[in-house]
């Protein structure tokens, strides 16, 4: 299978490189408008890839595309790409809107071809590990997910503001550990002081039972990638920031008494057990991601990142956005 990258600047590289990495595909070209990201890209690949700089020359060379571009410049060409039947792997969010995400989940659902957006966090070995202990029972009931997604920059973005760049990833975990389900209410506050966009927020997604808090800031002076998924057995704790260890599970919780009988005694008590921090093989996520991408091609299945929990995501983003406006 022959794959060609639309855009090589920031996220691009990561791209490619697992692309050349995969066994299950070709990185067919690399396509980019600026000479200079097509010189970096030949001085890795030299002649084992073809460059150019207008995607058209490869409509009938390839069987997909991955685009990694600004949402306002890949909208279009997704539109375009999906309507000549290439499946298609692109960088979050899918859309700025949840009416372009109908636009292209219909389209790929009309054409019969892959849409698979990179939400590459629930791809993570961690992410799994936690989702097998909700499938299991061992977490028990989800009550509450805290999530902290923080660093000073790298950058600071000029077409979208901190919760659209970051907090995406953590909302892709939720739907993912929530089975798609649907918020009861959102809400969402900011602070924009060096431009147009907000550089933090603080996200409040209420589902059935379960209700999630996300912090996302550009403005941290440290770096933070943690989430406490809280069930009524355990409770786990990622930190992503971690070399090693990253996940802590707390056999900690509160347990419901009916002894009422002495004067102190509460219907709530406290339980405190063991702490396991359980070895998990390191991944490369954005490998996983691909490479399901490509399954899904193969199998003609259904990716578990694409059109529908795309959409599910742009429409807490959008309803956040409304709140955090006022």
């Amino acid at each position: 299978m022959n794959i060609a990258l639309i855009g090589y600047g920031y996220w691009g590289p990561n791209i490619a490189k697992n692309l050349n990495r995969t066994k299950k595909a070709n990185l067919y070209a690399i396509c980019d408008l600026d000479e200079n990201n097509l010189n970096r890209a030949r001085k890795l690949y030299g002649d084992s890839v073809k460059y150019v700089k207008d995607y058209q020359e490869l409509i009938g060379e390839v069987d997909a595309f991955a685009i990694a571009l600004r949402q306002n410049a890949s909208y279009p060409i997704a539109m375009d790409l999906l309507k000549k039947k290439k499946h298609l792997f692109m960088e979050k969010p899918l859309a700025t809107s949840t009416e372009q995400a109908d636009t292209l989940g219909k389209l790929s659902e009309q054409y019969n071809v892959i849409l698979h957006v990179d939400h590459i966090m629930v791809f993570h070995p961690i992410i799994r590990y936690i989702k097998r202990m909700i499938e299991t029972g061992e977490l028990g009931d989800l009550l509450y997910c805290d999530i902290s997604r923080m660093n000073l920059g790298p950058h600071i973005k000029n077409d979208i503001n901190a919760m659209w760049d970051l907090a995406v990833h953590d909302l892709a975990v939720l739907d993912y550990l929530c089975d798609g389900m649907e918020p009861k209410r959102v809400s969402a506050a900011g602070l924009a002081h060096y431009g147009n966009r907000e550089e933090l927020t603080y996200l409040t997604v209420e589902y059935d039972k379960v209700i999630a808090s996300v912090r996302s800031s550009w403005i941290s002076p440290f770096k933070e990638r943690r989430m406490i998924i809280a069930g009524t057995k355990k409770m786990a704790i990622f930190d992503d920031v971690q070399m090693d260890e990253k996940l802590t599970i707390c056999d900690k919780g509160i347990d419901i008494s009916s002894d009422f009988n002495e004067y102190g005694k509460y219907e709530a008590r406290v339980r405190l057990g063991d702490l396991i921090m359980p070895h998990i093989e390191q991944e490369d996520i954005l490998l996983n991601s691909i490479e399901h991408f490509i399954d899904c091609i193969n199998e003609g299945k259904e990716s578990i990142s694409g059109y529908k929990q795309a959409r599910r995501l742009i429409s807490i983003l959008e309803q956040a956005h409304l709140s955090m406006k006022g």
